[in-house]
């Protein structure tokens, strides 16, 4: 094709793409009205849920109501699109429209003054799912039975840079999740997708400072999921780049996070040497979350190594413990919720290892309340978890029951593998009592649960356990 006739191509798509977006703007936001502030579009009942249905019916545009109602019905893009990109025009027209919705959407939640953590939240899962939207779209033309297109390749390229743009962009957020909230937005196979698409875009791009925070939110929402020598990658790479950028919070926060993983590894020494230089990097250049993250990682490795070393008596344990409440001090003054809630958790582990349950489940209460707060389900589901352990010890079958419950429904819907330890009291209690006995307290547990999780909840997490409700 000649340069003119590109030209040509790109001017009309312009224009079609803007009076597509024109036709869209007056719709942009009213499907939360309907839904009750729903989340974007990755999660629910298909075709219920998010705004993909409704911008389907406010577009004469053919593709873009295929890839708006494949969106909503959860179908894969490329079925979505398959032989509708027949031009140039065709992905300027789309590429306009995609964007101008992407940047209207970020404005809107950002200007949100009576709820700005629900528009904080809902400003980056925008930036995450357009990311995914434009990576899936390049990945889809490029596949030559996809598109008639003759010049795919350019067009999956140009995707490709539209992906990567808007990873650049979100990275200069002040909102960027340094520490963690990405599982409040995506979750399930979208969660995978996301870490799929978004890796793939990091794969080609150059070693700069955005590239390594990006890295950073690859890298925890890895270890999440239990895979830890990617996240370990991931992070040590991000710390690199961060040393060589100068970004001295980006650094930090992966010398946390290396602190976290090598903690999950089982590498006791290892998480404290990190962690340590994490907070003298910290209370040297003024980072007080990443100080209180590497108080609260420096305190949760010294009473596991303790633990280990059969030596966890109260006494030793107090000045671990001590960094744990420090931490928990400046994560509250900050009003980071997210440092807040692994503060808790891990205050509430340690006094669950010193088998001082009474003073743990006050800990693991507050840490739910503020992981609740900040949408982080790994931290939701790692707090009921823990919480399930102490009531289980004091005795409390039923509270530890419907914590358990709780715990292994929040964590299966990330995949994280610590799922295994709410499931494996489960199966303790259902020995305990019997499986007759077991199933009534099940239904007791029910109306507790309801609320929470919903029917179809509740009827996912009874089949988890293989026990016909």
């Amino acid at each position: 094709m000649g340069s003119n006739e590109d030209l040509q191509q790109t001017i009309v798509g312009i224009r079609t793409g803007l009076a597509s977006w024109k036709a869209l703007e007056p719709h942009l936001i009213s499907w939360m009205y309907e839904q009750g502030r729903s989340n974007l579009g990755f999660e629910g009942i298909p075709g219920q849920r998010g705004p993909w249905q409704l911008w389907s019916r406010q577009t004469n545009n053919p593709l873009l109501r295929s890839l708006f109602q494949g969106l909503a019905l959860d179908r894969p893009i490329a079925e979505s699109i398959h032989t509708q990109i027949d031009s140039l025009q065709d992905w300027v027209d789309l590429a306009m429209t995609l964007q101008l919705t992407q940047k209207g959407l970020v404005n809107w939640f950002e200007q949100q003054p009576y709820d700005s953590k629900w528009g904080t939240q809902q400003a980056i899962a925008t930036f995450l799912t357009f990311a995914v939207l434009w990576g899936e779209l390049s990945a889809s033309i490029g596949r030559e039975a996809m598109v008639n297109v003759n010049n795919r390749e350019s067009l999956s390229q140009g995707s490709f840079q539209m992906a990567l743009q808007t990873l650049r962009s979100f990275t200069q957020k002040t909102y960027f999740p340094m520490y963690g909230g990405v599982f409040a937005l995506l979750s399930g196979r979208y969660l995978q997708d996301a870490l799929t698409y978004l890796d793939e875009s990091l794969r080609q791009a150059e070693g700069t400072q955005e590239k390594a925070r990006m890295l950073t939110l690859l890298g925890y929402s890895q270890r999440a999921m239990g895979q830890l020598e990617q996240a370990l990658a991931f992070h040590q790479q991000a710390l690199e780049i961060a040393q060589a950028a100068a970004d001295t919070t980006c650094e930090i926060a992966n010398l946390n996070h290396i602190s976290r993983t090598y903690l999950a590894q089982r590498r006791y020494e290892d998480a404290i040497h990190d962690s340590q230089r994490a907070l003298i990097l910290a209370r040297q250049h003024g980072d007080r979350a990443g100080e209180a993250n590497a108080l609260t990682n420096l305190g949760y490795a010294q009473i596991l190594t303790a633990q280990q070393l059969e030596r966890l008596a109260p006494e030793a344990s107090e000045v671990s413990i001590g960094y744990l409440k420090e931490g928990l001090r400046l994560s509250e003054q900050l009003g980071d919720r997210q440092s807040q809630a692994l503060c808790c958790n891990s205050l509430g582990i340690a006094y669950g290892l010193l088998e001082q349950h009474t003073e743990a489940i006050p800990y693991l209460q507050q840490g739910l309340q503020a992981a609740q707060r900040s949408g982080d389900l790994y931290l939701q589901g790692l707090n009921w978890a823990y919480l399930a352990e102490s009531y289980f010890r004091l005795g409390d079958r039923i509270q530890a029951m419907i914590a358990a419950l709780l715990g292994l429904y929040g964590l299966s819907e990330i995949q994280a593998p610590e799922q295994r330890q709410p499931k494996g009291l489960l199966d303790i209690l259902r020995g305990q009592l019997g499986t007759e006995a077991f199933q009534e307290a099940l239904r007791q547990c029910r109306a507790s649960l309801l609320p929470l999780i919903g029917v179809d909840g509740f009827d996912h997490v009874v089949e988890l356990l293989a026990i016909a409700s």
